[in-house]
C-alpha cells in the first residue's frame, strides 16, 4: 500500500486552506454576503472570489515556477498577491 508523504509544507498548505474555508463559513453566517461586481467580468460572492483566487494562485504559481528561474518564495508571494487582490477588488 502506498501512502502520501505528508511533509510539513504539505500539511501547512492544506491546513491553511481548511482554516480559510472555516473562517469564510463563519463570516458568511455572521454577515451574509451581497454579490458584487469588481474587476472580474462576473458578479461574485466572497466564496466565488476565494475559489477564483485560489485557482488563479495555483496557476500563477505553476506558471512562474515553470517559465522562470525565480525562487519558489517569489512565486508564492506573487500568488498570494493575486489571491488578496481577487478577494479585495475582484
Amino acid at each position: 500500500m502506498s501512502w502520501m508523504a505528508w511533509t510539513a509544507p504539505t500539511t501547512a498548505f492544506f491546513a491553511v486552506i481548511g482554516v480559510m474555508l472555516a473562517l469564510m463559513s463563519a463570516w458568511e453566517l455572521r454577515r451574509p454576503c451581497v454579490p458584487r461586481k469588481g474587476f472580474l467580468p462576473i458578479v461574485t460572492t466572497r466564496g466565488d472570489r476565494l475559489f477564483i483566487g485560489l485557482l488563479g494562485s495555483a496557476y500563477w504559481h505553476l506558471l512562474l515556477i515553470g517559465l522562470t528561474d525565480w525562487s519558489i518564495w517569489i512565486a508564492s508571494a506573487l500568488s498570494l498577491v493575486w489571491l488578496f487582490a481577487v478577494m479585495r477588488w475582484g
